[in-house]
């Protein structure tokens, strides 16, 4: 299982300031060092954290660059321009303190559509965050040209540990995702703490780690943060 540590977060410090530093370029190399195998970024339409600038010099550095955007038209063509090595469409409400959850498929189907087809154009690995309800497997089997779903753990980080439920969703959405063909990963709202019950179900292939890990790298340092979370890793 691998793991992707998104970098949002040291953004956010950041931008705290509207300084130069603390550099997400900097956390992605010594994250990648510590034996993440990818990093993560979303560029929000506010841009309250990360910018475009930043994404050209993660492009450098990083051994696999996923990028997190909404389907918004403008920034689906600035994206496709910039080239990451994925991107995941996510939902996005104006004044959310984070992602709230996963796609309402049956309403946002043809958006999420249109926005793969630029980015398959593209040669852009795509995938879409979502939750781990059944019935939008069939809404996930129409789009053409997806590769990646990636599930939102974050009902499950809520409840835990009293999560036997939610996990047994993810598990029976993991399955029902791998058969479609599609790639498997995860990620929200998951920490050191809450990770092993995530960590025993064989179809995610990658975790997307962010605020967790930098919350712990304040107190331990990235390199650390990164390394016992890979310690929980099968």
């Amino acid at each position: 299982m691998r793991l992707s540590v998104n970098v949002d977060h040291v953004a956010t410090i950041r931008e705290a300031r509207k300084t130069t530093y603390p550099s997400p370029v900097e956390a992605a190399i010594v994250a990648q060092e510590a034996g993440a195998t990818g990093i993560t970024v979303h560029l929000r339409l506010d841009r309250r954290h990360i910018k475009e600038d930043d994404i050209e010099e993660l492009k450098k550095v990083a051994k696999k660059l996923n990028v997190e955007i909404s389907t918004n038209e403008e920034m689906i063509k600035l994206i496709a321009a910039l080239k990451p090595d994925q991107v995941t469409l996510v939902p996005e409400r104006e004044g959310e303190i984070t992602t709230e959850g996963g796609f309402n498929l049956k309403a946002t189907l043809s958006d999420i559509q249109r926005a793969v087809n630029i980015l398959v154009d593209s040669e852009i690995e795509t995938s879409i965050f979502v939750d781990p309800n059944i019935d939008e497997i069939k809404y996930i089997n129409q789009i053409e040209g997806l590769s990646i779903c990636e599930i939102n753990t974050d009902l499950f980080a809520k409840r835990y540990p009293d999560s036997e439920g939610e996990i047994a969703k993810i598990t029976d959405f993991a399955k029902a995702l791998k058969d479609l063909g599609l790639k498997v990963f995860a990620g929200h709202a998951l920490t050191y703490w809450n990770l092993d019950p995530i960590t025993k179900i064989e179809e995610i292939e990658e975790l997307n780690i962010g605020h967790g890990i930098i919350a712990r790298a304040i107190i331990v340092g990235m390199r650390e943060a990164v390394k016992e979370i890979l310690s929980k890793l099968p």
